[in-house]
């Protein structure tokens, strides 16, 4: 629960504070990369952490990705520059890889399918105060601090995280040899950064006819188009292919796209969208994304008694519905926004997400044996990373090339047009997000749910 508040508390934290950064070091345009870089290296890493975690165990892959995350935590604190506080994000990133998917696979390894439930709750719960915590911290360090503080708060947690697991987490796991897939890793880490680049800087640096959009953009399809021909013939493949061969994996997996492009939509756009429009405080702002983090939690933590009675692709089936109400009408009310309409819709959102993303994990989880659990759980937060990675670059993109060059500040109006059209596409995500889950093999609730998880000794 304490290593979960490292990254609960970051993917709230920061958003409320992107407008006083902004203004402090320049470049609104290239404010999307703060959260790009960070899901960029946080997904690319997360196959290798998974891969490493089914094979020298979990404990040490965690500990190495909170020292990463602390590191990168005290260099954003002193960034100088936009240039520089990406690079650093980039190195909290891939701290994050590790921490997120390692908590859910330790979670997964020590509890039955049905009292993961009940532990998915009090994870649920670490999400839920953060969701709180995060929005405000961030508000208040802008506002009457420093928003250097939203980073350097993340100190005093990972050394509490990584003491705690010291003390408390022991696993007796085989050593065996594993040979890592670095050229899969950096023909997927190179192959993704150029499309990121490609959508992010596509008609804002360079226009998007012109020679750099269509190389960077050619070159990611080249590269990726490799990396999979690599994966099929790699005797340990960084993203083993069959994990997407499998119709349950897979399905689960478009939804982790979906949930991530959606989450990190909105978490990019709100504040700021609320901030221009309204001109209401960064603590207002963030505590009105806060209601999309509060619903996660709440409806997560119930989530188990869903898919136990009803089944994971049912359970799925209503949390990506509610999920499509609260996107369409945050769309359709964008024009004239209020703060109770807003809220309103993120809490939707959020009650929405946390009835898929947690049943649609524990799907995957619950369908292989413990040497394929971490890559599995990898596979799956890899795609949400991906969804989130991707889903904010076109978002940028997306408001960038509305914007031609101007900040919100400057162009209020121009700006909600902008966001208004943002939040269009996160509607558009969510109905693919159902038919997503609707893709789901049908079943029933799970039959082994009691079933102790096949496990190393003494885990």
């Amino acid at each position: 629960m304490t290593t979960t508040g490292l990254v609960a508390i970051d993917a709230t934290i920061l958003a409320t504070a992107v407008p006083t950064i902004v203004r402090d070091l320049g470049g609104f345009t290239s404010f999307p990369w703060l959260f790009s870089i960070y899901l960029l290296t946080q997904a690319v890493s997360v196959p290798i952490y998974s891969k490493l975690a089914d094979t020298v165990g979990r404990k040490p892959v965690i500990l190495v990705g909170i020292g990463l995350f602390l590191v990168g935590s005290v260099l954003c604190g002193v960034a100088w520059s936009m240039p520089a506080l990406i690079a650093f994000r980039a190195v909290q990133g891939l701290g994050a890889g590790a921490v997120q998917p390692m908590a859910v696979t330790i979670a997964g390894d020590i509890y039955t399918v049905a009292e993961r439930a009940k532990a998915q709750g009090y994870i649920a719960s670490v999400w839920g105060v953060s969701s709180v915590v995060g929005p405000t911290l961030g508000g208040v360090f802008s506002e009457y601090l420093s928003w250097r503080w939203i980073f350097f708060v993340n100190i005093p947690l990972c050394v509490a995280a990584a003491s705690l697991l010291v003390r408390y987490l022991h696993e007796t796991v085989e050593r065996t040899r594993h040979r890592i897939d670095w050229t899969g890793g950096a023909l997927l880490t190179a192959g993704l950064s150029l499309l990121i680049l490609g959508l992010l800087e596509g008609g804002n640096a360079w226009a998007w006819a012109s020679a750099p959009s269509i190389v960077s953009l050619s070159v990611a399809a080249v590269l990726l188009v490799g990396f999979v021909l690599v994966e099929r013939r790699a005797t340990e493949p960084v993203l083993p292919l069959w994990v997407f061969s499998r119709p349950l994996l897979r399905s689960t997996a478009l939804v982790g796209v979906g949930v991530g492009a959606v989450l990190l939509g909105l978490t990019s756009y709100v504040p700021s969208y609320l901030e221009a429009l309204l001109h209401v405080t960064p603590l207002v702002s963030g505590l009105t994304l806060a209601t999309l983090t509060i619903g996660w939690p709440i409806s997560a933590s119930q989530s188990g008694r869903l898919y136990l009675r009803l089944g994971f692709r049912t359970t799925a089936l209503i949390g990506t519905s509610v999920v499509v109400v609260g996107a369409t009408t945050l769309a359709l009310t964008s024009a004239r926004p209020t703060l109770w309409v807003v809220g309103l819709c993120c809490f939707l959102i959020g009650v929405g997400l946390g009835l898929v993303a947690t049943p649609s994990l524990i799907a995957a989880q619950a369908s292989v044996g413990w040497s394929e659990r971490g890559v599995v759980t990898g596979a799956n937060l890899f795609a949400r990373s991906m969804g989130s990675a991707v889903g904010v670059a076109a978002l940028g993109a997306l408001v960038n090339g509305h914007m031609d060059g101007l900040d919100a500040t400057q162009a209020p109006d121009l700006f909600q047009q902008a966001v208004t059209a943002a939040f269009v596409a996160v509607a558009v995500v969510a109905v693919g997000t159902l038919l997503a889950a609707a893709s789901m093999p049908r079943n029933g609730p799970p039959a082994a749910a009691h079933a102790r998880p096949d496990s190393p000794p003494d885990v």
